[in-house]
């Protein structure tokens, strides 16, 4: 029995997919500027709204994530498309980067938190201490986490807007569905 090829990515796919995006792009929004200099200077995580939303929505960027695996693990499949060696070899490169990246990201947030002695500050008053765990591993020394996870930060943003203007360009001009793929169908 011959199977059509899939035009769409599965709704939970789509969800996973749009609400990581969304969530990164705020999270990057809200992360605190200056986040380690107030921090050496004292300053509570928990007086600053910015950062509580910031670590919030890092760690479900991280739950999301790790789901979103699984769920790529379970599925069904996905579309392909027609187009050249070259795209595809740089589209499947971008995603592994982008979900290197989406796992990396709250890591070096925690390293950074465990090794300034900060607590992870979470909505809802939670505060997780995890400087044991992270001077018990003696990685916290390796870098500087907080300057790691700036830079992987700004990294991801830049990287996810590449992705945003490829997904445009296979829309405006190849016409090829890329981009109506990982949109919910119409009709």
């Amino acid at each position: 029995m011959n199977q059509q090829p899939l035009s769409h990515h599965d709704a939970v796919s789509q969800v996973f997919h749009w609400l990581t995006a969304i969530l990164v792009l705020a999270a990057f929004i809200l992360g605190p500027e200056h986040f380690g200099r107030l921090m050496k200077q004292g300053v509570d995580p928990a007086t600053h709204l910015d950062i509580v939303w910031h670590e919030s929505l890092g760690v479900t960027v991280m739950v999301l994530t790790v789901l979103r695996l699984i769920w790529v693990t379970l599925r069904s499949g996905s579309p392909e498309f027609e187009m050249a060696t070259w795209m595809r070899v740089s589209g499947k490169l971008l995603h592994v980067v982008l979900w290197a990246l989406l796992l990396a990201l709250p890591v070096t947030a925690l390293l950074a938190l465990g090794s300034e002695a900060t607590p992870l500050t979470l909505l809802g008053g939670i505060r997780v201490d995890l400087t044991p765990l992270v001077n018990a591993s003696g990685i916290g020394e390796f870098t500087d986490w907080g300057d790691a996870h700036k830079l992987l930060g700004d990294v991801i943003v830049w990287l996810a807007g590449l992705h945003a203007v490829a997904a445009i360009y296979h829309h405006v001009v190849l016409k090829d569905g890329v981009l109506k793929s990982m949109l919910p169908r119409r009709g």
